[in-house]
């Protein structure tokens, strides 16, 4: 039996896993973006805060994967809980950072002219300053979305749902006929909805970035 037809009889757990593993990746993101952004608006104009903040969240950056899955353990149990945990801290950092310089790299002028008009700070940073850094904002969440998609089939080491089980038991069965065919669909799914969500990323780009914005 080749691999494609091993993956025609077994393509029904590969889509469940998919979906879980994109559902993961969602979730985690979701988080850092809630997190992420607001931080990133009340610390860029500062330069203390915002270095401790970029210091914080690269430091998260560094612990290696199997380590802070494993530390999660403790606080969070097995399962969901750690994945999307480790998953969100894991993404802090490109959503902080592209967030920061997007604000940062506005032209002050522009922002000048606005507080010349009478609008509040507020209002200057919803309907000027966050929609012209969008597209830099939008590069963090792009990469952000790929760093996880791998680093999602990690959570596997703890229970975690997606496309990592497939990859795990692949691993652990090694030497028996389909490992390789197990970790092979794990890691081609993986693959794909990276170009998936790359193709998504750059027509949302398209789509939402105002005119004179894209740099």
């Amino acid at each position: 039996m080749n691999f494609f037809d091993y993956f025609q009889g077994n393509w029904p757990d590969v889509l469940d896993a998919t979906l879980a593993h994109i559902l993961l990746v969602l979730e985690g993101l979701a988080l850092a973006v809630l997190i992420g952004v607001p931080v990133a608006i009340l610390t860029y104009r500062t330069r203390a805060p915002r270095a401790a903040v970029l210091g914080a969240a690269g430091l998260l950056l560094t612990i290696p994967s199997y380590a802070l899955f494993g530390l999660l353990i403790t606080p969070l149990g097995l399962g969901t809980g750690p994945s999307v945990v480790a998953l969100t801290l894991y993404a802090l950092l490109p959503v902080i950072r592209n967030t920061v310089v997007g604000l940062r790299e506005l032209d002050p002028a522009v922002v000048e002219s606005a507080n010349a008009m009478g609008m509040t700070r507020l209002k200057v940073l919803a309907t000027i300053e966050f929609p012209l850094a969008w597209p830099v904002v939008l590069t963090g969440l792009r990469v952000a979305t790929q760093m996880l998609l791998g680093i999602a089939a990690i959570a596997a080491a703890v229970n975690g749902p997606g496309l990592g089980k497939l990859i795990l038991d692949g691993l652990a069965s090694a030497g028996t006929p389909f490992a390789v065919y197990l970790t092979l669909e794990g890691a081609l799914a993986i693959v794909v909805l990276a170009l998936l969500f790359d193709l998504l990323f750059a027509l949302l780009n398209r789509l939402t970035t105002p005119k004179g914005a894209t740099r």
